[in-house]
């Protein structure tokens, strides 16, 4: 549609208002439609710049119909007119995004002549009944100055003006007006603008999920460096500062990433239709997709990247511009008593450089942070630009490394490392971060990508607030101080790849820590906290505290009580890294109730030992296809399985034979074979088993080993072998034993066996929920019959037994909760047992 010449005929025609800005209206709706085809084939600024021009052609339009509206067909020269219509703020920079706002400024002059309030007022009424969002401001040449003074926002978006339509020599005298603006308290408008930006930072941190507008390294900070620019040195564009600011390379790269952000920011405005600044996670995967990314996570690498040197650029040049209006050049000579080193200065307890200083080597700039004292240091952008622009040798030498080290070792590093960080030489100085610089994680629990995560967890660490914890990482020597902060900051440097983050991780602080000269013993206890870094968490949040099995299993992991309480503080630093208040005091009880519950049993080298064993079981069953072909919660349940002799005693496949056959299980279930040497049963019961009277009933075989099993769902699982063999007719004879013995009702007249009290050993201290009982004595008839009668007589329960009986002697080992009052029973356990013996 030729818009012009519809226009030109509903004017001929002496139309209706509506029926030209109707003409406007689907003009532009057909315009904002076609916004997603020109982004495919034109992004960034050219996409913002044809986007802008495009509006310029609908304003000029529009005034133009205005014109022709009011004054038919003795149009008057535009020139004559004395009103200018200009562009402001993003959309005078040519950087209008598709849904931000037109911000016009009229400008006229009272004039007899001309009735330019109502021309004003018609071209207002027109857009936006047309559906412009406009932003607007209408003046009187002589009120512009006024209106700057009044408000910094106005000065400011003044700076950034552009003609549209209207007279020159309006406009003319608008660029007059602007100019004295501009020269009017520039220090106080720059100050200002920059303690604004302060504050505008620390509202709109570094994010995942950043505000492209306002974040820190968003366009609000590229933008703060040309104002300052335009204000200082009367300059329309950024690149005229090359070769007097900064290089055509360093603009270059900074450019780059300006683009980048044009790019998402007009693609997230494409995709939510409607103003968005914040890239959110919604939007991800078709703003990635727009913009030719492999996925949503690479594409915020990129743009946290871009954001970063956004930031770097912009602080360090605009510190370079602004640093003769902010010091008096009479107090240079004060200034060099504070010199502290080459071109290095302390004023007012912040650290400076000269911007002369180009291409040093790192490691004399490491070697002057060494030497500071050890207290938390401020450095100024000048110092950041010296480090930025510093060579750092790959490999980085015997003398940096020692240097990083001597870092390492103060009590506070967490200053040097962000400023690593800001000047973009933490992945140089620490290969172990190259994986992972601005390496987004979108796992709904971090909030910063894992750079500056582990750059927070070390500021974490030389804070800690927990008085307890702060006594555990205080009472460290410096060499276990120093290798804590060393995993601290690596634990997540193994992200980003297909395997396990903690297993590369821990061959990644292996490396580092072997080149800062820490010893293999060290190197193989940074390897084991970083591979178990997260363990604390999942187990004090996630798992049953007071189940001794979940303790052991633990301790058989972290091993000694020393790395406990390394890993205790590592992970109080790794929590509060996360993000603000993510240590909450839920968390806290948790983590330290499974501190103090594992503390307990840090001592008891054997069963952390089993545990150890345990887990290669678990992991050799895990490994079986038929443990895989079981249902997910029957899984479980197996290897949740209390005793850790049950696995030791059992092969990975009779485990899962066993499991399967449990879990069909109703009442009971059971197994025999007379087969071999002597009778083997295996019983699996859901309802209560009369031990008693079937070791009772089978005493003349000779028990010669009983296995006693908690399994899952309260099922118990029973193993009795007998030294001899029944008749081979009485097979349905022992099969109706079995089955009586379910009924708990049948009584036995037992022998009195002979036990002296001394053959008795119980050990009401074996564990929180278990007591231990061990007999070894002469082997009797009806012995373990006898045993279990006074167990019933107790109401004590066994979880597992284990006996073991020759033709003279029988070792029997039984696991007792520690229930109705078991241990308080224990005289009248011992005098059951040994009646009549003492």
């Amino acid at each position: 549609m030729n818009i012009q010449i519809a226009i030109e005929d509903l004017i001929d025609k002496n139309a209706k208002d509506f029926e030209i800005s109707k003409l406007f209206k689907n003009y532009i709706s057909e315009y904002k439609a076609s916004l997603p085809e020109l982004f495919e084939s034109s992004q960034g600024k050219d996409f913002l710049v044809k986007h802008t021009k495009t509006l310029d052609k609908i304003i000029t339009l529009m005034y133009k119909t205005v014109l022709r509206r009011m004054f038919g067909n003795y149009l008057p020269m535009r020139s004559s007119i004395p009103i200018a219509i200009i562009a402001l703020g993003s959309y005078g920079r040519e950087q209008l995004c598709v849904h931000s706002d037109i911000d016009l400024m009229i400008v006229y002059e009272t004039c007899d002549g001309y009735k330019t309030d109502a021309i004003i007022e018609k071209l207002l009424y027109l857009a936006w009944d047309a559906g412009l969002k406009l932003g607007h401001r209408v003046h009187e040449i002589r009120d512009i100055e006024k209106a700057a003074a009044e408000d910094i926002t106005i000065r400011t978006a003044f700076m950034e003006a552009r003609l549209i339509i209207g007279s020159p020599f309006t406009w003319s005298a608008s660029q007059n007006a602007f100019t004295n603006i501009r020269h009017t308290d520039p220090k106080g408008y720059i100050l200002a603008k920059i303690e604004e930006a302060h504050e505008r930072r620390k509202k709109y941190p570094s994010s995942m999920q950043p505000n492209i507008k306002e974040s820190v390294g968003g366009l609000r900070d590229s933008q703060l460096l040309f104002w300052i620019a335009a204000t200082i040195y009367g300059v329309t564009s950024q690149k005229e500062l090359i070769g007097t600011v900064f290089t055509d390379e360093e603009y270059r790269e900074y450019r780059i990433a300006l683009e980048l952000l044009f790019r998402v920011r007009s693609a997230l405005h494409l995709v939510s239709n409607k103003q968005q600044d914040q890239l959110v996670m919604q939007y991800m995967p078709r703003i990635a997709k727009m913009l030719g990314f492999k996925d949503e996570r690479k594409m915020v690498s990129r743009l946290l990247e871009a954001m970063w040197r956004i930031d770097n650029f912009s602080q360090i040049f605009i510190k370079k511009i602004i640093r003769p209006y902010l010091y008096n050049e009479h107090d240079i000579a004060a200034y060099r008593k504070q010199r502290i080193g080459s071109g290095l200065y302390l004023i007012n307890d912040r650290l400076f450089s000269v911007y002369s200083a180009k291409n040093d080597n790192i490691v004399p700039l490491l070697e002057f942070l060494s030497k500071l004292e050890d207290k938390p240091w401020r450095f100024d952008p000048s110092l950041l630009g010296r480090f930025t622009y510093a060579t750092v040798p790959y490999p980085l030498g015997k003398k940096g490394l020692t240097l990083l080290r001597k870092l390492f070792e103060r009590q506070h590093s967490y200053s040097f490392l962000q400023l690593f960080f800001e000047a973009g030489i933490l992945h140089q100085l620490i290969p172990a971060f190259r994986k992972v610089l601005h390496l987004p994680q979108f796992d709904g629990y971090h909030h910063y990508p894992v750079d500056l995560h582990s750059i927070e967890c070390i500021k974490a660490l030389e804070n800690i607030a927990e008085p307890f914890i702060a006594d555990l990482f205080t009472s460290l020597t410096l060499q276990e101080r120093t290798l804590l902060k060393v995993i601290t900051l690596l634990h997540d440097t193994g992200k980003g790849r297909k395997q396990d983050h903690s297993d590369v991780g821990a061959k990644l602080v292996v490396s580092f820590t072997k080149k800062l000269g820490f010893s293999q013993e060290e190197q193989a206890l940074a390897s084991l906290l970083v591979k178990h870094h997260i363990l604390m968490t999942t187990v004090a949040y996630r798992e049953n505290l007071n189940s001794e099995k979940t303790l052991y299993k633990f301790m058989s992991k972290i091993q000694t009580e020393k790395n406990l309480r390394l890993l205790y503080v590592l992970t109080y630093a790794d929590v509060n890294g996360v993000g603000p208040d993510t240590w909450t005091s839920f968390s806290a009880n948790l983590l330290r109730e499974l501190y103090d519950a594992s503390m307990e049993i840090a001592q008891q080298n054997e069963r952390i030992s089993d545990a150890a064993k345990r887990l290669a079981v678990e992991k050799r069953i895990k490994n079986r296809e038929s443990f895989k072909a079981l249902p997910r919660t029957v899984q479980k349940k197996v290897l949740s399985i209390e005793s850790n002799l049950f696995f030791f005693k059992h092969s990975p496949d009779e485990i899962i034979r066993i499991a399967n056959e449990a879990r069909n299980v109703k009442r009971y279930h059971y197994l025999l074979n007379i087969e071999g040497d002597g009778l083997k049963i295996q019983i699996i019961r859901r309802v209560p088993l009369n031990l008693t009277y079937l070791l009772g009933k089978f005493a003349y075989l000779d028990v010669a080993s009983m296995e006693v099993f908690t399994l899952f769902d309260d099922l118990k699982f029973f193993k009795i072998d007998f030294l001899h063999l029944p008749d081979a007719d009485s097979l349905q004879h022992i099969e109706e034993i079995i089955d009586n013995a379910f009924d708990m009702s049948k009584k036995l007249t037992l022998e009195q066996p002979r036990i002296k009290p001394e053959e008795i050993t119980i050990d009401c201290e074996h564990s929180k929920a278990y007591a231990q009982m061990n007999i070894n004595t002469t082997n009797q008839r009806g012995l373990l019959a006898y045993i279990m009668h006074a167990f019933d007589e107790l109401d004590i329960n066994i979880t597992a037994a284990k006996v073991h009986s020759t033709k003279t002697r029988v070792r029997d080992y039984f696991l007792i909760e520690k229930q109705n009052q078991m241990c308080d029973n224990v005289p009248k356990l011992i005098s059951i047992l040994t009646k009549g013996n003492n």
